[in-house]
């Protein structure tokens, strides 16, 4: 669940549906998140791009899908206890198998066996939880060093944290803090290229990760089936007729 900030880079357009300057209702912090973000780039161009750049040129094939599949087993344990809280017990039923395999044959998550079984990976957290209960995203919020959130979701990271996920309950500090840093080299490597197509092809970077991301989680809260826009008949009262065609 940790990459979450895969998607909202591939689910954009490059033509966002806002202007740079006209204030759009879902983002009313677009002066601060504006700073965030750059806050963001510098720092990760700085630090986290050419760590992960370095991480990937040494480190081989093999051991980074290993590390990438410990993490995701880790991160289904915070799937399975959204499954519950969202009561979508069959989809629990198939994500705790899933850990058990994983865990045991897989060896402590280093390999995935469940995939091939038909175990799908699923992606819940507890600000999809929220959602599925009735809770709005709330404003678009870019929080410094996690990037693109928003107030519901970045108050379900604190729940997911603090109570379901293995690596905040890690009691020694330095253990804690090793963990946390390989997941986040380990996030980082696998959005080189990503990153790549943002920065090549964006007008606007910061739109464009942000209508990726509000699309993604509104994706995420219902299933892969999210609410039809409202589509507005009387925009089209005000449009002149028509202009006979000549003949």
């Amino acid at each position: 669940m940790k990459r979450l900030l895969v998607l909202p880079l591939l689910l954009a357009l490059t033509g966002c549906a806002t202007v740079h300057g006209e204030r759009d209702p879902r983002d009313p912090w677009e002066s601060f998140n504006r700073g965030a973000y750059a806050f963001n780039t510098d720092f990760d161009n700085a630090i986290l791009k050419p760590v992960a750049e370095g991480y990937v040129r040494v480190v081989p094939q093999t051991a980074r899908t290993g590390v990438s599949n410990f993490f995701s087993n880790l991160g289904d344990v915070v799937v399975l206890a959204n499954d519950l809280l969202q009561f979508k017990l069959g989809q629990a039923a198939s994500d705790f198998s899933r850990l058990v395999w994983n865990t045991t044959v897989g060896l402590g998550g280093l390999i995935d066996v469940a995939t091939p079984m038909g175990l799908t990976k699923h992606n819940e957290d507890f600000g999809q939880t929220l959602g599925h209960w009735g809770a709005g995203p709330g404003p678009y919020l870019v929080i410094p060093f996690l990037g693109p959130s928003s107030l519901r979701d970045g108050s379900g990271r604190v729940v997911d944290y603090s109570q379901f996920d293995l690596i905040g309950n890690i009691k020694d500090d330095t253990a804690r803090y090793t963990v946390i840093g390989l997941s986040v080299v380990d996030i980082r490597a696998g959005l080189l290229r990503t990153t790549r197509l943002v920065d090549q092809g964006a007008l606007d970077p910061y739109l464009f990760v942000r209508e990726g991301y509000l699309q993604m989680r509104q994706n995420l809260v219902y299933d892969g089936n999210p609410p039809a826009p409202a589509f507005d008949l009387d925009a089209f009262d005000d449009l002149p007729p028509d202009e006979p065609v000549a003949q």
